[in-house]
């Protein structure tokens, strides 16, 4: 028999009833005991709890094993729970064997006895790959005590102020003129009604003084080389055409600007000059000179006191070299004119929720007058969920904080217009934070008229002179409802360049284009990819208060490695037989990491084992057979099939 010596130790889990209910784990363990090599084979309750780790760490010493098998739940989840059980007892963690008998037979079958034979079939194979498994040992590498974060809105500023915190060096990076995000366009924020820009001001603020950030603005990451620890990241920073050192900030050359275009922090309800700042609370608080739209009249030149015009800028290239990312690149709003029914961009007196946000905003167009067509409206209805939970486009999800915008929304307008008939057409009131409910049924109290609607149902938006009508057709029946303002509670959406952005970090994005945590419960703001994190509505949408805890969250997870000044990498990574390999670079075009190269001199592929993940692409694309992985080689998986599907080993 191979592997002489070998001995294991086989443990089948309960989890309780469920793998129990469908799987006979005693008589699976029962099994396992005749199998050779086994010379222990126990079922238990609940195997990962306190006990059951202490049971196997007393067979370990009691039966000299050198091999464990634990038949219970998702490795992803339970793994790493037991290569430290064994590792405590001094074996080598990569010894150690895992069968998923809860998603793969508890949880997809029905029939109790072919669950329990399929499961008894998974612990022949894994006690066959057992004989063959060998130590491995991981590899440290060091880490650079820096932090890069994409994205400036209140996450990625939550982010950088606490790793920043920490002591670290912190790089956020923003491709908009100033940070911010979207939190900056707000009016108030719920439930409390609180200023937004009262809140988020002063952490602006407080990142343009920290000593240990450096704000990179209008700039974008645009490649990113390496691994944890080890992170190059190129940013191109576009030219403002105006010297961030001399500028002032006093906006004299936007006031003899001649041009005036679209403004897009204004959502298109106002224009701007060619030369300008975003918002008044900017920052930093430097204007930006859009050449492409300026008349070069060489008038901003003459006014600036302070020569900070330099018509000769250029795009800067930036490499900055650090040991983790945070991405926090927020989300994009709805477009409703996918849903041309609803009139967006017809009519004038149907806008969008954030549109509305910048009219009773006291920085915006109207200087936080509700006006529509030059006059106050005085009946508004409020369509929810528009661009989420819709099938029909694939938004499928919940964008979860415009229920509560629109209680704002409507709140808001009564303050603005006391006398307004305000309507809601709602789907399902999702009240689920902190004084959420009580802020939806204090909307309800000062008089503002919930209307159900079905998800489904068909409506439509006409007009009617200068006012519009809102045709609601479902099994309630058709209704109508005259307007002088329709606001569409728009929802989120994946950033335009989200997927790009996932090319670039080799990160991934879930059929919704919103980037993928590596588990929802246990790791919700890790990626697949080491030493890269998320925070805020880049990973899901989330109001403000859930992004700054993910924020934060995130730059806890991200500071454990630049703290502790060195990251293992895992062992399972690919290697390459010199013999074999004829150069040919399939595999280099294959893999997603870009861990192979190839030696120029020795015309042979080179793994970099810190950049490998070990997704064995590379050994399935290779026409030589040169290339193998390990803790899976051919050897381990051929053995592992052999024993699934034989009757012995």
């Amino acid at each position: 028999m191979r592997g002489e010596g070998v001995r294991i130790g086989v443990y089948v889990c309960h989890c309780g009833v469920n793998i129990a209910s469908i799987v006979n784990s005693a008589e699976v363990a029962k099994f396992a005991s005749s199998l050779p090599g086994v010379v222990i084979a126990r079922d238990y309750l609940y195997t990962c709890s306190d006990p059951g780790q202490a049971m196997i760490r007393n067979d370990i010493k009691e039966y000299g094993l050198n091999r464990v098998i634990v038949a219970s739940c998702s490795p992803r989840m339970h793994e790493p729970t037991f290569r430290k059980v064994v590792e405590s007892e001094g074996m080598n963690a990569y010894l150690f064997e895992m069968v998923n008998i809860r998603e793969h037979c508890a949880w997809v079958h029905t029939d109790r006895a072919k669950a329990t034979a399929k499961a008894k079939d998974l612990v022949r194979g894994a006690v066959a790959r057992a004989f063959l498994l060998e130590p491995l040992e991981r590899m440290k590498v060091g880490v650079i005590p820096a932090c890069v974060v994409i994205g400036g809105g209140v996450s990625g500023i939550f982010a950088a102020l606490n790793v920043a915190d920490k002591g670290f060096k912190v790089y956020l990076v923003e491709k908009e003129p100033s940070i911010g995000g979207h939190m900056a366009q707000l009016d108030k924020t719920f439930p409390t009604l609180d200023c937004s820009a009262c809140i988020l001001t002063p952490k602006m603020v407080d990142v343009a003084r920290h000593k240990n950030i450096e704000l990179i603005t209008y700039a974008e990451v645009e490649r990113v080389d390496g691994y944890i620890g080890n992170f190059t990241v190129r940013v191109r920073k576009k030219p403002r055409y105006v010297d961030e050192e001399k500028c002032t900030g006093c906006g004299e050359c936007a006031k003899v600007c001649p041009v005036s275009i679209r403004n897009d922090f204004e959502l298109g309800l106002s224009g701007r000059k060619a030369a300008y700042v975003p918002f008044p609370q900017a920052v930093p608080l430097v204007y930006t000179l859009e050449r492409d739209k300026c008349m070069r009249c060489g008038l901003c030149s003459v006014v600036c006191e302070a020569g900070a015009i330099d018509y000769e800028q250029s795009e800067e290239v930036l490499e900055i070299e650090a040991g983790v990312i945070i991405v926090a690149t927020g989300y994009d709003t709805f477009d409703p004119r996918r849903k041309p029914n609803l009139g967006y961009k017809k009519y004038p007196n149907v806008i969008t929720s954030l549109e509305f946000e910048r009219l009773t905003s006291s920085s915006g167009p109207t200087g936080g007058e509700i006006l529509i067509n030059g006059k106050e409206p005085k009946d508004v209805v409020f369509i929810q969920c528009v661009g989420s939970r819709d099938k029909e486009i694939g938004n499928e999800y919940c964008s979860r904080f415009c229920c509560m915008y629109t209680a704002k929304h409507a709140l808001l307008t009564k303050e603005h217009i006391p006398d307004a008939n305000i309507t809601v057409l709602y789907t399902d009131v999702r009240a689920f934070g902190k004084g959420f409910e009580e802020f939806y049924n204090r909307a309800k109290d000062e008089g503002v008229k919930y209307v159900r609607k079905e998800l489904t149902a068909n409506i439509q938006v006409e007009g009617a002179g200068d006012r519009v009508v809102v045709k609601v057709e479902d099994t309630y029946g058709v209704r109508e409802f005259e307007a002088d303002l329709v606001v569409l509670a728009t929802g989120a959406m994946p950033g335009s360049d989200a997927s790009e952005l996932a090319r670039v970090l080799r990160i991934s994005q879930r059929a919704d284009g919103f980037f993928m945590e590596t588990h929802q419960k246990l790791q919700p703001v890790d990626t697949p990819t080491g030493g890269i994190f998320l925070a805020g509505c880049c990973q899901s949408p989330k109001d403000i208060p859930d992004s700054v805890a993910q924020a934060c969250a995130a730059a806890a997870r991200a500071s454990i490695p630049l703290m502790n000044g060195e990251v293992e990498i895992e062992p399972l990574t690919a290697s390459v037989n010199e013999e074999f390999c004829v150069g040919c670079r399939s595999c280099e075009m294959v893999c997603a990491y870009e861990a192979l190269s190839l030696d120029e001199e020795k015309r042979v592929m080179t793994v970099n084992e810190a950049l490998c993940k070990g997704c064995g692409s590379c050994s399935n694309t290779c026409p030589s057979g040169a290339i193998s992985v390990s803790h899976y080689n051919d050897r381990q998986v051929f053995a592992q099939i052999d024993g699934l599907l034989s009757s012995g080993v």
